[in-house]
């Protein structure tokens, strides 16, 4: 199965290891979401106005996409950026249909002659087509794929894409490595994990 660049796999990750033991939120800001949207516009299309209204509505579905995500990974962990303030799944699994009802959706007739349906890509509400896209990727085969990484103060949720994967890239392996390494050099006492939000 071929992985693509995933629209709701991309919000997820704009929760992320800030690289000082912390968790950085890329859109605690304005300026943050104009740049994850340009950054994206492959996958999201063009056209979308960042503000504070869109930004609130796009932080909103990530939250419950990720307690989502959290619950789609189980028996396994969830990101430790969500262990702590997860999201109850009632909750989640109401947020991400109703933000799914705001998408318009206008029909198409097929070049075969079959009714399709879409929506101009340029007109859709951002929020309205990422929880499209969250109901489409926990019903299809990437949840079978889904996990959280485990290594040290990593937080991305990844596709698991060949059978010894374990960790979303190669760093996160490595620090894997070395603070499995440094805890068998203390006598098997564990390093700290504790994450904080900045």
């Amino acid at each position: 199965m071929e992985i693509k660049k995933d629209p709701v796999l991309e919000l997820t990750l704009t929760i992320r290891h800030d690289g000082d033991g912390g968790v950085a939120d890329d859109l605690a800001d304005v300026a943050g979401l104009r740049a994850w949207l340009t950054g994206n516009v492959a996958i999201l299309g063009t056209g979308h106005r960042a503000d504070e209204p869109l930004r609130l509505r796009v932080v909103a579905i990530r939250r419950a996409v990720r307690a989502l995500f959290a619950h789609a990974v189980r028996p396994g962990p969830a990101s430790t950026a969500d262990r702590d303030d997860l999201m109850p799944l009632r909750e989640a699994v109401a947020a991400v249909n109703a933000t799914a009802r705001l998408m318009p959706v206008v029909p198409a007739l097929a070049d075969d002659g079959h009714t399709a349906t879409s929506s101009p890509v340029d007109e859709r509400p951002i929020d309205a087509f990422l929880a499209h896209e969250a109901i489409a990727f926990l019903d299809g085969p990437k949840r079978a794929l889904l996990r959280a990484c485990t290594a040290p103060r990593c937080v991305r949720y990844f596709l698991k894409t060949h059978n010894r994967q374990q960790w979303c890239k190669t760093s996160c392996g490595n620090r894997a490595r070395v603070a499995r390494h440094y805890e068998k050099q203390r006598g098997g006492h564990k390093t700290p994990t504790h994450l904080t939000i900045r």
